[in-house]
């Protein structure tokens, strides 16, 4: 690697609120993409009359493979009380740390949703106002943001890069007119365009993830030209094109490995901005379709609902928990990266 890069790395690592922010951050986006094994209705292991049965990674069980009257999908949380409460049986169930999924109703509680935060009934942190688990519906909505902010951003900043690179490097015609068309282009109101499309057709996840690439692709574009220009007019370019090489290999080989300092510091800044957009969208009732787990549509019915202080209380900690721990992130790059440290050895 880089002697260059690992000290880089290493500063990074010394700013130790960005450096844990990072871990932690990872950590959770790593076990929200496996959330079915910690948070889920369908049971991990079950053991009947001798055989044992995976019902997270199977298909649909009845009640009557495992000795129930109905012939609907098994409840293995009324399976597990029922085996429990036999005598001198071997049967067992083994259900996930929350057994309840995203999308599942509890109209069983002792009061009508929603119900606040118990251990007994395994609603750590309550439930909103149609009885769906607020843990649950935390946690699939930060993978529902987490992996719209890194699409949208990878999508846009291929985009963009691409296009401030070109502009940077051969200028002339083809960078004025690029300049016109992202003018025009940024003076399109995104939210009318947005609230077009959903009385028209159905939102999805890709649908809000293309629409949001479209719009979003012109800030990077901005900073990669004046980089890019900046860069080709530098001697050792020169030199590459006197030497004879080609276009391709002076952009990738030379000129944007000397501007990845401004795509790094970028990153978490715009990973957070995203997160605020879809949940913004989302709080406006312009975002994913229901069911969809959401903190904004978690936040709205927090608004809503004053008297059950858990649901805004839960997503308000989350939203600002993610928030700051991506602005030290982008902090700490920003002072890592920064190439005013490194103009120099010693």
């Amino acid at each position: 690697m880089n002697p260059l890069t690992v000290k880089k790395i290493n500063r990074f690592k010394e700013i130790k609120r960005g450096y844990w922010s990072f871990l932690l951050l990872v950590t959770l986006l790593l076990l929200s993409l496996v959330a079915e094994l910690f948070i889920n209705s369908k049971a991990l292991m079950v053991g009947y009359q001798g055989n044992t049965y995976f019902p997270i990674f199977s298909d649909v069980y009845i009640g009557k493979d495992f000795g129930l009257n109905y012939s609907a999908e098994v409840n293995y949380r009324d399976l597990k009380k029922q085996f429990e409460a036999e005598e001198n049986s071997d049967n067992y169930v083994v259900m996930p740390l929350v057994p309840w999924n995203a999308y599942e109703q509890d109209f069983n509680g002792a009061s009508y949703p929603p119900l606040a935060p118990d251990s007994a009934t395994q609603h750590y942190l309550g439930t909103d106002i149609i009885g769906r688990d607020v843990l649950a519906r935390l946690v699939y909505g930060f993978r529902t943001a987490m992996g719209f902010a890194l699409m949208t951003m990878v999508l846009s900043y291929i985009i963009g890069i691409s296009m401030g690179c070109a502009m940077g490097f051969f200028g002339g015609k083809f960078d004025l007119l690029s300049q016109r068309f992202i003018e025009i282009w940024s003076m399109v109101p995104f939210l009318y365009v947005i609230m077009i499309l959903v009385s028209v057709v159905q939102p999805t996840f890709g649908l809000f993830v293309m629409i949001n690439v479209v719009f979003s692709w012109m800030g990077i574009t901005w900073y990669m030209r004046t980089m890019t220009y900046k860069e080709a007019a530098r001697e050792y370019v020169q030199s590459a094109k006197a030497l004879g090489a080609s276009t391709p290999r002076i952009i990738f080989k030379h000129i944007l490995p000397n501007t990845m300092v401004m795509i790094v510091t970028l990153a978490p800044f715009t990973i957070a901005s995203n997160i605020t957009a879809l949940t913004a969208l989302d709080f406006l009732g312009l975002g994913l379709m229901p069911p969809t787990p959401s903190w904004g549509e978690l936040l709205q019915q927090g608004k809503s609902n004053l008297d059950a202080p858990w649901i805004v209380m839960s997503v308000v900690t989350s939203i600002v928990s993610v928030l700051v721990m991506v602005t030290f992130i982008g902090e700490a790059v920003r002072a890592a990266f920064d190439p005013k440290k490194y103009t120099r050895y010693t």
